[in-house]
């Protein structure tokens, strides 16, 4: 929770290897992910690091990996998960490694060709096939019209004068008839026969036929719909045209033999031929399965060994290399340095028991990173504050407070205990299913978005009950739970038919008679008799108005107090007494003071005969606005004369004590903005006359060069729990550190847009906390005009109809409930709770110029990897 709440202690450290053991101790640093490693090779390229060949062969490695991946999906074969304990292979295990993945590779290539010749040579047998069947076809059809249409011949005619339909035709002209068959899509039909009939004038004969069954393409190996034809010519000509229009429209042509015995001799041929394809292709299929089979139990572990491997080589480039050893730069939690320690001692002694891993803490005048450990609790709101800006190294991180006070605003907001049921339900599925839903939405950054946020919601909806029940809301509707406080008691002469409204006496020392008020509030919550009256919106606006003001105010004023912590811990003393006590003195006389104003009204008025009603209560907006212009509220003039009103007055000596209030906060505004820059300039002016005398002068008894002053400084700060690489000054006081540049007018005028923006700030930040009651009445306003629209139109119809079309009305008033008073109305309370947070909370305390902890881990490599895949 410390960690969580101001961040890990970081160290800078410089590590020396020995090149031998780099690769083995990076590895076990990147299972251990708690190192952040700098690049000293920032003006290397890229390509002449000394490691660029190791990730040139990982990178081979994966491409392989990846397009056996692909074949293994292809043929639908499941892949084992990764063994994500798996180590980083050795680099002489790599040479294995590597070894294998080729032999794989090229033994899958190879039967991907030979699959594919046969697959080929199969489609083009299958579709010669059908070419051979339809010419035959159109061959006997057209000899047995020649003979039925010849005339008598005599008997003693024998069978070798019987002729076919080429063999006459060549006997008849003096030009030989060819032919070609094909086979071709059957969508490009009617635009080959007009080719056809145009560029060869109309001397052709063409002759189709569609094939019942779809074929597959040679090609594209898709299935197609096609069809045999048959084209009839004369002349070498013709033909070469006829092959060229074929060409163009990608149409096959095969052989087909003129006569009957040599037709049916390829036709059998043919037959056998695919039966003998079918088997071997049958083979390879099965044997690419196999292969792929085996390869699936280890390509998941392959990838994530290759990943990491490719990693080591990245974070080895980054190192400064000598001869004999290496030198890296990392930050690392100051808590986990003797861990290291041991690692990388025991990465060392097994492979050199003479060398020793050296690790060397190093000062620099660089901002540490900033780490915060989260879990997959706070990781959501931690999220949410890092959107914002990181936080600055060892500042107070608003986390921890983001886990209350965010889902608390959004319930204020989104007060409504039915509307919070469903949002629980569907927060609760995500977070009992969530080791499933992970695995099921990886890619889906939409419900990704809402699964990270899972816990977000789930405190959110419960928040939101409590506000609904706060507000006594449930889908619009109040609940009698404890009973209500008031009755109703009259004669029963009353004339109720002669009045349309009437108001209930609120003494609750009234007679029996006309006593209406208990005298006891409703036990939690809004009495349910504020749903019948007809002035609810106006109770319920005042009573949510002057609780947003409270909420408001109450988290600036934490804010403030958040900001003294990081002040004390910094040690700015300027910082705590010329701008925190200012500050927290100005909010105090003004805004605090508003809510004592609210508490008074509250307690002092109420519904009893006596002078202190509700009645004369004063208008706290009318009690402030008197107080900024020094007027007594009490004070009426009447035609010249000044009349008081005891009854107004919220204490004694109201008047003379808000206008020392005033007086005060006033002050507190030149103190803000002249005194921190003036101290400053000082400073400045006293180190420029006296700090140069000392400048270059090294102590004698200073060790490695440092003044024993620094030593002390050093000694201070390790007991005050900063690091000696921290960016914090440890002189008397942080504010006045040394400053290489200096400019008076920078400092002023950036002073005087922090005095303006917080004092102008906390009116209009005050201000802003009244979305809160502005949504709150607009989500109440939406879920009661729905339920009027449309349950009440249901419920006033006669039974028969009113039953049958309820059904119908529950389902709109389902869908509109989910779709618009939940998701976009709770989207719309999620964004003014992030507003309020952000702008009204964060600016008074929180800077936000960190950058954030990138630690050399494996899990996150692996991560990011297979959400890339």
């Amino acid at each position: 929770m410390s960690s969580l709440f101001r961040g890990e202690e970081m160290q800078l450290c410089q590590i020396y290897f020995k090149s031998e053991v780099a690769y083995s101790c990076v590895s076990q640093l990147g299972e251990m992910g708690i190192v952040q490693f700098k690049d000293l090779n920032e003006n290397v390229n890229a390509f002449q690091r000394k490691f660029v060949n190791e990730v040139r062969r990982c990178e081979e490695i994966e491409r392989k990996l990846r397009y056996i991946e692909k074949e293994a999906v292809k043929e639908e074969v499941e892949l084992d998960e990764a063994d994500q304990t798996c180590d980083a292979p050795k680099p002489k295990d790599m040479i294995t490694l590597e070894a294998k993945i080729d032999q794989l590779e090229h033994d899958l290539v190879e039967v991907n060709t030979n699959k594919d010749a046969l697959r080929k040579n199969y489609l083009e047998l299958i579709e010669l096939k059908h070419i051979l069947v339809k010419a035959t076809q159109f061959f006997e059809e057209a000899d047995n019209f020649s003979i039925y249409n010849r005339p008598e011949t005599h008997e003693y005619e024998t069978e070798d004068e019987h002729v076919t339909l080429l063999m006459s035709e060549r006997n008849r002209s003096p030009f030989a008839i060819g032919f070609l068959a094909g086979i071709m899509n059957r969508d490009k039909v009617s635009s080959f026969e007009l080719m056809l009939w145009r560029f060869c004038r109309g001397n052709v004969f063409l002759k189709t036929a569609d094939l019942t069954e779809l074929v597959e393409d040679v090609t594209t190996n898709t299935l197609q719909a096609k069809t045999v034809f048959i084209i009839f010519f004369q002349g070498e000509q013709l033909k070469n045209k006829c092959k060229k229009i074929c060409d163009g429209f990608k149409a096959t042509i095969y052989p087909c033999p003129e006569t009957l015995k040599e037709r049916r001799e390829m036709l059998n041929g043919v037959s056998m031929r695919l039966d003998e394809l079918k088997t071997v292709l049958d083979q390879s299929l099965n044997l690419r399965r196999s292969i792929l089979v085996n390869a699936a139990q280890s390509i998941k572990t392959w990838f994530a060994q290759v990943h990491k491997m490719k990693a080591i080589y990245h974070t080895l480039n980054m190192f400064s290399h000598d001869q004999k050893s290496i030198i890296a730069e990392c930050w690392a939690p100051k808590s986990e340095i003797n861990r290291i320690r041991e690692i990388l001692d025991l990465e060392t002694k097994k492979i050199d028991m003479n060398f020793q891993t050296i690790v060397h803490f190093i000062t620099s005048k660089e901002a540490p990173p900033t780490f915060n450990r989260v879990d997959k609790f706070t990781s959501g709101f931690q999220n949410i504050v890092n959107a914002y800006g990181v936080p600055s190294y060892r500042e107070i991180n608003p986390t921890p407070f983001y886990a209350i006070t965010f889902p608390f605003l959004f319930g204020v907001m989104f007060g409504d205990a039915g509307h919070g049921l469903l949002m629980l339900l569907a927060a609760g599925y995500l977070i009992k299913k969530e080791n499933y839903l992970k695995k099921a939405i990886k890619g889906n950054e939409i419900f990704e978005l809402f699964f990270g946020g899972r816990y977000i919601m789930f405190l959110m909806a419960v928040f939101s009950i409590y506000a609904g029940f706060l507000y006594n809301d449930f889908f619009s509707k109040s609940t009698n739970i404890f009973g209500s406080k008031w009755k109703v008691t009259l004669g029963k002469d009353f004339p109720f038919e002669d009045i349309q409204q009437f108001t209930l006496n609120p003494d609750p020392y009234a007679n029996e008679t006309y006593k209406m008020y208990s005298g006891t509030p409703y036990p939690f919550g809004i009495d349910p008799v504020w749903q019948l009256a007809t002035n609810k919106i106006t109770f319920t606006n005042g009573l949510k108005m002057k609780f947003s003001v409270i909420i408001g105010i109450m988290q600036m004023v934490f804010g403030l107090v958040i900001g003294l912590k990081n002040h004390l811990f910094f040690r700015r003393k300027i910082s705590i007494l010329f701008e925190f006590i200012p500050q927290i003195i100005f909010i105090s006389l003004i805004f605090v003071y508003l809510c004592l104003m609210i508490f008074i009204k509250w307690i002092k008025y109420a519904g009893t005969d006596d002078k202190l009603t509700g009645a004369c209560a004063p208008n706290i907006l009318l009690e402030l606005i008197n107080m900024f212009f020094l007027k007594d509220g009490t004070v009426t003039v009447v035609d010249g004369e000044k009349k008081y009103d005891e009854c107004k007055r919220l204490y004694p000596g109201q008047h003379h004590i808000q206008m020392v209030f005033v007086i005060v906060a006033v002050m507190c505004v030149p103190v803000m903005l002249f005194t921190k820059p003036l101290l400053k300039l000082r400073e400045h002016n006293k180190r420029i006359k006296y700090g140069s005398r000392f400048r270059g002068h090294v102590n004698p008894l200073s060790v490695n060069g440092h003044s024993s002053d620094e030593d002390d400084k050093h000694d201070k700060a390790e007991r005050m729990g900063h690091t000696s690489n921290s960016v914090i000054d440890l002189e008397d006081d942080a504010d006045l550190e040394n400053e290489e540049h200096f400019e008076f007018g920078e400092v002023f005028v950036e002073q005087t847009i922090h005095t303006i923006e917080y004092f102008l700030g906390c009116v209009s930040h005050t201000a802003s906390y009244l979305r809160l009651w502005a949504l709150s009445l607009a989500h109440a306003e939406l879920s009661e005009v729905l339920w009027t629209m449309l349950f009440k139109m249901g419920l006033n119809m006669a039974p028969p109809v009113g039953a049958f079309v309820m059904f119908f009305i529950f389902s709109a008033w389902g869908v509109i409930t989910i779709g618009i008073l939940c998701v976009m109305e709770g989207l719309s309370a999620f964004l003014h709770a992030l507003r309020l947070h952000w702008v009204e909370f964060q600016s008074k305390f929180y800077k936000g110029e960190g950058y954030e902890f990138m630690p050399f881990s494996f899990e996150k490599i692996l991560n990011e990897a297979e959400l890339a895949e």
